[in-house]
């Protein structure tokens, strides 16, 4: 029962939080205030009082109309409500209910009576707010091919203010396990390992905020860079600004190491929306920012197999600027192939039209 009630609870977290989401997503891309006016329809534009507002169930009890004008709303409303429902009470199950990350203070008997460490409770709450930025992203990215600053530089001062106050290894007291391997914390990794002298064993705001720094600098400039390697090899931009900025918000929020491979394998799920959005809308261009806001969660998420497969890679040096390297020439080189291959009527698609008189 007591299980059943957080399940319930978590859901109807993440169906509010989805609500107020729609506020961000339909507000923020053209700078109006997220707090007024009230909710008002688009057609009639009368306030929405406050029991036809409540999400998920008014837009089903009203079948996705207004109740004064009958103005059919969006669908895409109601299915932020729900993604972000079904979100919260996936990362509860993955994170608390299985403790996937290892977690101390979790007895076999824990999820049959709900009994779950705070700490588990404070790592999935922190997740799930990652969960809601990437989302409200995605979906302005999807609408209008753009990320509001104003979205990624406030998730990069909260998971910046996070990385503070929960710094690796907590929920940990000593974040090396048996044979010396790392254990995930809410920041799965620290900035480095073994640690410099300043930071101890970790567990520390200095280390923590160290992380969440190097974290949000790492995001930005890795897409920065790709940017501009393939801008100048194909002659044109490949990569938009705000990605840079959400793979900085990323950093912030749970360090360097998600953020370089979650933008890696981010091509998996950016071939499926490509496919999704070329056979739904006959179009070609990507928006970047759900894949990326995908392979971020999923990495996340399997944080414990992967991290310990990639660990020698992660944590060398050598390694490290060995991958930069190559990987630059070859991002150049197949970038300036592309730029040879162009077709002509590829060129002048790219030149702007000429104004109509």
């Amino acid at each position: 029962m007591v299980l059943a009630f957080s399940l319930i609870f978590v859901f109807v977290v993440g169906a509010s939080v989805g609500s107020f989401l729609n506020v961000v997503i339909a507000r923020l891309p053209l700078e109006k205030s997220l707090i007024w006016p009230n909710s008002r329809c688009g057609a009639c534009h009368q306030s929405i009082p406050w029991y036809d507002n409540l999400p998920l169930l008014s837009y089903l009890l009203l079948r996705g109309r207004c109740r004064s004008c009958g103005q059919e709303y969006s669908i895409a409303y109601f299915l932020v409500e729900l993604g972000s429902a079904v979100g919260f009470v996936t990362l509860f199950l993955l994170e608390v209910v299985l403790n996937i990350h290892d977690w101390p203070g979790h007895p076999p008997w824990a999820w049959r009576f709900g009994q779950f460490p705070w700490l588990s409770w404070l790592g999935f709450w922190w997740h799930a707010l990652l969960f809601s930025f990437l989302l409200a992203a995605s979906v302005c990215d999807l609408n209008g091919r753009e990320i509001p600053l104003g979205l990624t530089l406030t998730g990069t001062l909260v998971g910046l203010t996070g990385s503070a106050l929960i710094p690796w290894p907590l929920p940990h007291d000593d974040g090396v396990g048996p044979f010396g391997r790392l254990l995930d914390g809410i920041y799965p990794w620290p900035f480095w390992f073994p640690l410099p002298a300043w930071a101890g064993a970790g567990g520390n705001w200095e280390t923590g905020l160290a992380t969440g720094v190097i974290g949000a600098l790492v995001g930005t400039f890795l897409v920065r860079s790709i940017g501009f390697v393939f801008n100048v090899g194909r002659g044109k931009e490949g990569i938009g600004m705000g990605d840079a900025d959400l793979m900085m918000m990323v950093g912030a929020f749970v360090g360097w190491q998600i953020v370089v491979v979650g933008f890696f394998l981010s091509t998996i799920p950016g071939l499926f929306i490509g496919i999704i959005q070329w056979v739904a809308k006959n179009d070609g261009s990507l928006p970047y920012g759900p894949s990326l806001s995908i392979s971020v969660m999923a990495t996340l998420l399997a944080w414990a197999p992967l991290g310990a497969s990639l660990r020698p890679a992660l944590f060398s040096t050598a390694l490290i600027l060995a991958s930069l390297i190559v990987g630059a020439f070859m991002l150049l080189f197949m970038s300036f192939a592309m730029r040879i291959l162009r077709r002509p009527e590829d060129d002048e698609s790219d030149e702007p039209e000429e104004p109509l008189p």
